[in-house]
């Protein structure tokens, strides 16, 4: 009976808190969901996070050095002018340098446009996958890079086979690289025990990378980055194809007026949609003024269509409007 009377008396004073504690915005959000039930209530919260200063209190206590980042543990950044790759790494919910290392670069400055051109890409890249057993010339491992990305498609760039690698065991080599990375052996057998290539990013910069993102920025980019998944969520067909530049094409080729007929299409069925984004990345593009790759894991569930993978979108901001110019 003492330990009944007691869970008695905190929930009750649970309850007695809780009540005291309900504003206006409470009793309405418990008002919606008692006669509408959980999709009403959805729907408003939606709203809510399409709102500029959700995020900018959300964001007040965020590390953005190098942007808004949700998924990256490690980020390694390439000064191709400094020669140097340095490798920070989360700590504490903040990004700390931990290691810099020299490193040899493309034999010719500027950024990657061909294949053969000698130059090492700008640019934002993932770790694809580590190989080990390659030719000497390579050194001890490689790690391959997502060159080219769903940007320089967009630009039309060719080339293929960047990686971060090691240096010859057997012989000396020229100081450049056709447009790899390449540090030394010691460096990347370190580098390899230092991370997780699925929780890294690489940031490739002609001469530095910019850094402390504006938080109002980085804000007004995850207003808009909602409210065009409002959109897309509640069938806002117009409100959706705003967001989308004249100068669009879907990583598939499918220009901004063919965009426009499909997603006419499948918004006319006015289907009830579930999106989720998360792993939400924000990320500068190197050497593009007011450019950004958003990357996120996207969730995406209607009546006619399930879908659960990585989403990326390459944003333009012009007159602090966000305009995307690609994704896939």
């Amino acid at each position: 009976m003492m330990k009944f009377n007691r869970f008695f008396a905190t929930t009750l004073s649970l309850s007695i808190t809780f009540c005291a504690s309900l504003n206006a915005y409470d009793v309405d959000i418990l008002t919606q969901y008692r006669n509408n039930g959980i999709q009403n209530i959805a729907k408003t919260l939606d709203k809510k996070l399409t709102q500029e200063k959700y995020w900018n209190h959300y964001l007040q206590n965020i590390d953005t050095t190098f942007g808004y980042i949700e998924k990256y543990e490690n980020i390694l950044i390439c000064d191709k002018s400094q020669s140097i790759l340095s490798l920070y790494q989360k700590e504490n919910s903040t990004y700390k340098l931990k290691k810099t290392y020299n490193a040899f670069t493309g034999k010719m400055k500027g950024d990657k446009h061909e294949e053969g051109d000698l130059k090492t890409p700008v640019g934002i890249y993932s770790l694809t996958k580590k190989i080990s057993n390659l030719d000497s010339f390579y050194g001890p491992m490689a790690f391959v890079t997502s060159y080219p990305n769903l940007y320089d498609k967009y630009k039309d760039k060719t080339g293929k086979g960047i990686w971060i690698h090691g240096l010859p065991t057997d012989k000396q080599r020229d100081e450049f690289t056709k447009g790899c990375i390449a540090i030394n052996n010691k460096s990347i057998e370190c580098l390899n025990k230092d991370i997780d290539i699925n929780k890294t990013v690489l940031i490739i910069n002609e001469d530095g990378i910019k850094q402390n993102i504006n938080k109002t920025t980085l804000a007004s980019i995850l207003t808009q980055l909602y409210t065009w998944r409002y959109a897309w969520t509640y069938n806002e067909l117009d409100k959706y194809l705003n967001f989308y530049d004249e100068s669009f094409e879907r990583f598939d080729g499918m220009n901004k007026k063919e965009f426009t007929h499909y997603k006419t299409r499948v918004f006319s069925k006015q289907e009830r949609k579930t999106i989720i984004f998360t792993n939400i990345n924000v990320i500068p593009y190197p050497n593009e003024k007011n450019t950004f790759q958003v990357t996120f894991h996207e969730q995406y569930k209607s009546d006619s269509f399930t879908f659960a993978g990585d989403k990326i979108l390459i944003i333009k901001l012009t007159n602090n409007t966000m305009h995307i110019l690609t994704e896939q």
